[in-house]
């Protein structure tokens, strides 16, 4: 997976977003605490544990007040589970607009190595393997190319969702 060395802002922790040039930036560097599904997160980051909403991808709901689980929502949740076991070191990337009206951090998160050094770009992997659709709310639009080709790939291959559920 390639790593997103185009942002220029990987995460500023009290602010609404992120600006060109921001040299005020965390590096991002969390400790995951919880998955609550497959397109959000717990994490662990400056002393404080933050709700993190992972950008640019949609998994089925399982945790959505009012509504059913949706098709293939609990295996796209112990999909992100499986990637982000509770302990796991991430580098969280933010976009343009830095929080959501649920006051959640918007963020394209990275697994590490040991040194520190981004792996698996989670949000991409969740799209390939089927288990996520793209979602594109823009300014936040820094992968959305990637993500549809990737929905596309993981659809043409029959995978995940795309096979099990109708629509």
């Amino acid at each position: 997976m390639r790593f997103a060395a185009t942002l220029t802002c990987v995460l500023a922790l009290g602010t609404a977003g992120c600006a060109a040039g921001d040299t005020q930036a965390a590096d991002g560097r969390a400790t995951v605490t919880h998955v609550v599904d497959g397109d959000t997160i717990d994490v662990e980051i400056g002393g404080r544990t933050e709700r993190v909403r992972l950008i640019g991808i949609d998994t089925p709901e399982t945790k959505k007040p009012n509504a059913p689980i949706e098709c293939y929502g609990p295996e796209a949740s112990a999909f992100t589970a499986s990637l982000l076991p509770i302990g796991t070191e991430v580098l969280i990337e933010r976009d343009i607009v830095g929080r959501d009206d649920y006051g959640r951090l918007l963020g394209y998160v990275h697994l590490v190595d040991a040194g520190g050094n981004p792996t698996t770009f989670v949000n991409m992997e969740v799209v390939e393997q089927g288990f996520a659709r793209p979602l594109t709310i823009e300014p936040n639009s820094t992968f959305a190319r990637e993500f549809a080709n990737a929905a596309r790939r993981a659809e043409r291959g029959d995978l995940g969702l795309w096979a099990a559920c109708s629509s």
